[in-house]
């Protein structure tokens, strides 16, 4: 294709979109559309935290060495615990944590990294545990002493609940002796070091009372004091990890006592002056689960994490593209690099992809925090009728699904995004590799995301597994006739089949299998289930954008451009499943024929429209200002004062 045709179906794309933003590009749609992202409550909700942003401690700085970035990290979480009104009240709101992570994590992975640790994992496991045991714990709150999160250890990841750090109860000291035994199960991670101040950290340890292993159960342990680490605690920093100046460390215990009450009660467990262990919960796994349950409030947060950073991302590229300009078919012509559709087209279904992620994230929360509201007023309730049984009190198959469904988001908009930053970063070319533009911190940021709270393939694989047991979603008409590509319906019941197939394909591979082998039965099915699970993820994405783009009235300018994202989402998820919806009767010919054209069509107007859908994300001036190539004279970011341009021309010449 030579570059005169290129720069023609380029400028008819731009002239069609441009149509677009001159009937929806005002600010009433833009503000119904950052209505949609962040609710009607987003001035509550979300202002506190992206205010923070305007603030000069929170102003982005690219010229810090590691550990004067580990240094700033805990200086901002200071700050950050300075300006609320409750520790303990954002460490006891899932959505707040969420929100917390949203806005933070473009500015600084660390710091959203210690944050995230403190409120949720420790100060959250602290206060979901032990209603009935009083602790001081405004040293917490205060910062006096930094809490973190001590888990998964060398030899143990996702498979935590075999970790071999132990606790042997002491009847004579009425105590826990903490024991690494071997290299192995040092604990992996944990920001344990001396930097920020002293800490604390709630550590998983295998609780052992008369030699009887009871399971995996957290202990509340003083980590360091203003001097490094306390008798009995060894801490070694780990090699420097990618995208992030977070101390993290290995961690070791060489039998370091706690008393009987730094074991965290609940359900899953009690011990009583006597040493007497009682548990409402049977199994041993089931019991660490419940220990840990602010994991999956990590997960919402890891989710939230990645929205945030896509977003800004999509900021920074959309407005590159839109200002830089290059050479065009004719030699004194210089058109915005957005105006090639080899450019805009990535960027479109980029918006589209970042949209679907932001309400499948929002639902996904959404329904969480009301079922754990539910449950924990259930518990309330059953415990006045003396009903001490797990099973009798919650809806197990319930939480089962919620908490599969908050582990496949997690998986795919974690995945996602690394997809949407990487392409964000590759369109601002060079510059985009430059810290002081924000994005190379995006790129690495993300694989935190992708492998923190669970890592995603492990976490995807085992709601993959669970789908194939006992997920089977109603499968959709296979009528395409007079079914049409523009139908936003049509496509989505085009996504549902998709995962339909899939597990179909699974069940039927796993079928097959050798009887007797469940480690090769799972592999039969493996690969058709993990798909199945993506489908899931990018289904539930496509039927917020619709619920969302539905719920506002129906000649609304956001509506119908909300529709034009969900068709372009749903286009690029089809687009790889052709073979299959044809062969089982979903699609028909033409339509594969017609998806290409369908697909740019949108892009094309979608692109039209990017400035006010990024507008829409509602990123600060002042935060978008320390980013130099988002401004149309980037280049003065680069001027050099002693540059000969400075000079007269006869100074010039001498």
């Amino acid at each position: 294709m030579t570059a005169e045709t290129l720069t023609t179906i380029a400028g008819a794309d731009a002239n069609a979109a441009g149509a677009d933003a001159g009937t929806a590009g005002s600010s009433a749609v833009r503000g119904e559309l950052v209505r949609v992202l962040f609710g009607d409550d987003h001035r509550a909700a979300h202002g506190p935290w992206r205010a923070l942003l305007t603030t000069e401690p929170f102003r982005r700085r690219s010229d810090l060495a590691p550990d004067a970035q580990l240094r700033l990290a805990y200086g901002r979480l200071r700050t950050l615990n300075s300006t609320l009104d409750s520790a303990f009240r954002l460490a006891a709101d899932p959505v707040a944590l969420a929100n917390m992570h949203e806005w933070l994590s473009p500015v600084d992975t660390t710091l959203t990294t210690v944050a995230g640790i403190h409120y949720n994992l420790f100060l959250g496991s602290l206060l979901d545990h032990d209603g009935d045991v009083r602790r001081d714990l405004s040293a917490f709150a205060d910062l006096t002493r930094i809490g973190t999160f001590l888990c998964t250890e060398l030899d143990h990841g996702n498979d935590a609940t075999a970790l071999e750090t132990t606790a042997d109860y002491d009847r004579a000291r009425d105590g826990f002796l903490l024991r690494t035994p071997h290299a192995g199960a040092q604990k992996f991670m944990p920001n344990t070091s001396a930097a920020g101040g002293p800490k604390s950290g709630v550590v998983a340890a295998r609780l052992l009372v008369d030699g009887r292993d009871l399971g995996v159960f957290l202990f509340l342990t003083a980590l360091t004091g203003a001097e490094g680490p306390l008798p009995g605690v060894r801490v070694r920093l780990l090699p420097r990890r990618m995208g992030s100046a977070v101390d993290h460390c290995l961690t070791s215990f060489d039998g370091v006592f706690v008393p009987r009450e730094a074991l965290l009660s609940g359900a899953q467990g009690r011990l009583d002056a006597e040493g007497a262990f009682t548990s409402e919960v049977v199994n041993r796994r089931s019991r660490f689960l419940l220990s840990i349950g602010r994991v999956t409030a990590g997960k919402l947060s890891m989710s939230a994490s990645a929205v945030g950073s896509v977003r800004a991302a999509l900021a920074v590229a959309v407005r590159h593209g839109s200002h830089r300009l290059i050479g065009g078919v004719r030699a004194s012509e210089r058109v915005p690099v957005m105006a090639h559709r080899s450019h805009y087209a990535p960027l479109a279904g980029a918006l589209a992809t970042a949209y679907a992620m932001t309400l499948l994230h929002r639902t996904v929360l959404r329904a969480w925090t009301e079922r754990d509201r539910t449950e924990r007023d259930r518990t309330v309730h059953d415990r006045t009728e003396r009903d001490r049984t797990v099973h009798d009190r919650t809806d197990v198959a319930g939480r089962v699904e919620a908490e599969r469904l908050v582990a496949v988001a997690k998986a795919w908009i974690t995945w996602e995004a690394r997809v949407v930053i990487t392409q964000c970063r590759e369109r601002c070319g060079a510059q985009g590799l430059l810290e002081n533009n924000g994005l190379a911190a995006l790129v690495t940021g993300i694989e935190g995301a992708i492998t923190a709270e669970g890592d995603n393939i492990a976490i995807h694989a085992k709601a993959a597994a669970g789908m194939v047991s006992g997920h089977r979603p109603p499968r959709p008409p296979a009528d395409p006739a007079g079914r049409e590509l523009t139908d936003p319906v049509f496509l989505r019941e085009l996504l549902a089949a998709v995962e339909c197939v899939e597990l179909d394909r699974a069940r039927a591979g796993m079928r097959a299998a050798a009887p007797g082998d469940a480690l090769g039965r799972w592999n039969a099915g493996a690969s058709a289930a993990l798909r199945a699970a993506t489908a899931h993820a990018q289904l539930r994405a496509a039927e917020a954008v619709a619920a969302a783009a539905d719920a506002l009235p129906p000649d609304s300018a956001a509506g119908e451009l909300l529709h034009t994202l969900g068709r372009l989402f749903a286009l690029e998820r089809i687009a790889p499943h052709g073979g299959d919806l044809l062969n089982e009767g979903f699609m028909a010919g033409r339509h594969i024929s017609e998806l290409p054209a369908e697909t740019d069509r949108l892009a094309a107007r979608i692109a039209g429209q990017a400035q006010m859908l990024t507008g829409a994300f509602d990123l600060p001036d002042e935060w978008l200002a320390d980013v130099p190539v988002t401004d149309a004279g980037y280049a003065s970011a680069y001027d050099d004062p002693e540059g000969p341009w400075h000079r007269s021309a006869v100074e010039a010449r001498w």
